[in-house]
């Protein structure tokens, strides 16, 4: 866990889901930023429930900053690290409660680390992979640094609905994980 507290060591808002998988953590966190993998097709339809308003604003004639992009996804986080055959981290930096995310470009981890949180959010997602057994105990985490009481009080709210379902695609992408990696393990000789 060097880079979450690398990243993000002080922070108000955190989740954690874990899942044991029979392949070593080399070939566990090689899978994870597979397009087959983070792309979960129930992430997408609560994405698209989430983003409705905005983008149909955008299609009456309304301001919308989602109009002309593309559903959020990992594409929008920037890549933090990888730890070795240990962690990976990726962060995201805006006013996620805003229908559009409110989303602060950033380019690198360098940019990560300086970026000022007053008015936003920072979050970091990590994975990080622990030999357990014969296998992984892949866990991910997901901390949120909210840089002002006025950021944490707008934030708490959002938190509170998108938790469920944060947690469900966390779990779906740990699940996703799994298969992918023992699908790119040889077969045992019999």
């Amino acid at each position: 866990m060097k880079l979450i507290n690398r990243y993000l060591p002080e922070y108000q808002f955190a989740e954690e889901h874990s899942r044991y998988i029979p392949a070593p953590p080399e070939r566990v966190l090689d899978v994870i930023g597979r397009p087959d993998v983070v792309d979960d097709p129930v992430a997408r339809i609560l994405i698209a429930l989430r983003e409705i308003p905005n983008r149909l604003a955008g299609r009456l004639g309304f301001a919308s900053n989602l109009h002309h992009r593309p559903s959020f996804g990992i594409a929008d986080f920037t890549f933090l690290g990888r730890d070795g055959n240990r962690e990976l981290a990726y962060g995201l930096a805006g006013r996620f409660w805003q229908s559009d995310y409110g989303l602060v470009a950033v380019v690198d981890a360098a940019a990560f680390s300086a970026l000022n949180p007053s008015g936003i959010a920072k979050l970091v997602m990590n994975f990080t992979a622990e030999a357990e057994d014969f296998g992984t105990r892949l866990t991910t985490r997901t901390r949120v640094w909210c840089g002002d009481d006025a950021t944490r009080r707008n934030f708490n709210p959002y938190w509170l609905l998108i938790r469920p379902a944060s947690g469900l695609i966390r779990r779906r992408l740990l699940k996703r994980v799994h298969d992918a990696a023992l699908q790119t393990l040889p077969a045992l000789p019999s």
